[in-house]
């Protein structure tokens, strides 16, 4: 259970020549904390004329081979990739995807697992609300292409069954 941390809003409008210590650091901290946490980019919280926005840069994640690709050649440039393929389940929307229903539970599904048209296989959370992601058809799960938590865009590979 989390518990709720009253906030601090000063009384009166702050002075524009008051030092930088009359920002109450406290207070930024745990909203940089609440943006973290929910995987936010940005909030602002408002009382009266007092106004504090906290924002982080989010960048995109870089995902790195654990092996050299090899060289392509003629017959493989004319196969499509795996994230193109009619296997590949796109996201429907704007979201965070999630691989699982909660930290403490199993993956949806994982890299070689059998799955039927309907099953669920994973998450995205749009503006609080969390879209169950179903597979469009049966097979075999050949390939995770996000990470739990990443954000997604639409139209964005998110696994592919083969």
């Amino acid at each position: 259970m989390m518990k709720e941390k009253k906030m601090k809003f000063p009384e009166s409008k702050p002075d524009a020549n008051a030092p930088a210590a009359a920002i109450d650091t406290e207070l930024v901290e745990v909203l940089a904390q609440i943006v973290t946490r929910l995987g936010l980019s940005e909030i602002e919280v408002a009382n009266g004329d007092f106004k504090i926005r906290v924002a982080r840069q989010l960048s995109p994640a870089i995902v790195q081979p654990a092996v050299a690709a090899p060289q392509a050649t003629a017959a493989s440039a004319a196969a499509p990739a795996p994230a193109d393929g009619p296997g590949t389940v796109k996201s429907p929307m704007v979201g965070t995807a999630y691989l699982r229903a909660s930290p403490d539970s199993a993956p949806f599904v994982e890299i070689g697992a059998q799955v039927k048209a309907g099953d669920k296989v994973l998450l995205v959370e749009a503006m609080k609300t969390f879209n169950e992601i179903l597979a469009p058809r049966a097979g075999t799960v050949t390939g995770i292409l996000v990470e739990d938590g990443q954000p997604v865009e639409y139209g964005q590979p998110l696994l592919v069954i083969e």
